[in-house]
């Protein structure tokens, strides 16, 4: 899948409604689309996994496309240096919640 084709699947799916919402998380709404966790996972599972797309869609920096990639990220693929770099990257609780998901699927959690 195209990352631009993604990216524009995202914009889609955020609403005004929940990007207001987000700083009342404690979520940073300057990197943020506005879209809800829920909506992701379904995302997520229609794109199915794909790390060369994970990294690109963490590389945009967007809160939202990050949170994707975490959830189309094979674990067997992860490097030690991206599990550190994702790890260093993580602004806020959601990010963190669902990123350890992944990141305590790998061989080297421990």
């Amino acid at each position: 899948m195209d990352i631009n084709v993604i990216l524009d699947e995202l914009k889609a799916l955020a609403t005004p409604e929940h990007f207001a919402k987000l700083s009342h998380f404690g979520i940073k709404d300057s990197k943020a689309l506005g879209v809800k966790v829920p909506h992701l996972r379904l995302l997520g599972k229609k794109i199915g996994k794909n790390h060369e797309l994970a990294l690109q869609l963490w590389a945009t920096n967007i809160h939202e496309a990050r949170i994707l990639a975490s959830i189309i990220e094979d674990p067997k693929l992860v490097s030690e240096k991206q599990f550190d770099d994702w790890v260093t990257d993580f602004d806020s609780w959601d990010m963190c919640d669902v990123c350890v998901d992944l990141l305590a699927k790998t061989p080297f959690v421990f």
